[in-house]
């Protein structure tokens, strides 16, 4: 993991927190197995996730940079991909966006020393479908990787339509008029909790909880960006915005004003 070197070289930052959590018993982690690839240039963060994950029940690979990345997503077919950003080569930006090009519903969490609104907005418009800033502790790191994988676990298909736009679950894929419209796993995750609930104020820390999993702590950055995503999809063929903003209280999905 390359530090980062736009001021004075400073030490690496750690990956991990020293609060680190007692590693769970095996009867617990046998409910969330998965295949995840780990992408970091330190052998030593690599080998440790590795091994933390695999006793979590998931099935591990790693690679060392970008390059090895894209060549080991190919090959091992990976449900979630966990991302540093700073890499020697090709960076973590730049490989969340191929690999998003290349599968719109593969999760990507990333991984940043950098805790500036600015820095962690660029890795999500690369692709990533969440980020995490170290150091941080083994809990949330499993809790996030938890949240992304669920999205991807089947539910009963049913079509949901409001105005010309239409949601279909089974597909995961939605259709403004007769415009189909590509959405990555969280975009449908997000524009199914608005199809779900037209009409109604939907509060961020609502959103949040529902998306993602859990509770961002008052910050929203995430979700703002992923909002722009979905207007900007939505809106593409030049048709009236239907997620509306309310200050001080959350977003709506109603119809265009008259």
């Amino acid at each position: 993991m390359t530090p980062d070197t736009t001021g004075p070289r400073e030490v690496r930052t750690p990956i991990l927190s020293s609060e680190m959590a007692t590693v769970p018993s095996d009867a617990q982690t046998a409910n969330h197995p998965g295949r995840l690839l780990v992408v970091d240039d330190d052998e030593n963060v690599t080998n440790m996730l590795r091994r933390a994950l695999s006793f979590e029940g998931y099935t591990v690979a790693t690679a060392r940079d970008g390059a090895e990345a894209l060549k080991k997503t190919l090959e091992f077919a990976p449900d979630l991909v966990v991302l540093d950003i700073m890499m020697p080569g090709i960076d973590g930006v730049e490989v969340a966006r191929r690999l998003r090009a290349g599968d719109p519903q593969l999760a990507i969490l990333m991984l940043t020393a950098r805790d500036a609104a600015a820095d962690q907005v660029i890795g999500l418009d690369a692709g990533a479908d969440d980020y995490l800033v170290k150091p941080f502790t083994l809990e949330v790191l499993t809790a996030r990787i938890r949240a992304l994988l669920r999205r991807k676990e089947p539910s009963e298909a049913e079509s949901l339509r409001f105005g010309d736009l239409t949601l279909d679950t089974g597909t995961r894929s939605a259709r403004r008029g007769s415009r189909e419209i590509a959405l990555t796993t969280t975009e449908y995750e997000l524009l199914l909790q608005f199809m779900r609930h037209p009409r109604q104020v939907l509060e961020k820390e609502q959103l949040t909880e529902k998306v993602w999993g859990y509770d961002f702590g008052g910050n929203y950055n995430v979700l703002e960006v992923y909002v722009r995503y979905l207007r900007q999809k939505l809106e593409a063929a030049g048709e009236p915005r239907l997620i509306h903003t309310l200050r001080g209280a959350g977003y709506v999905l109603r119809e265009p004003a008259s």
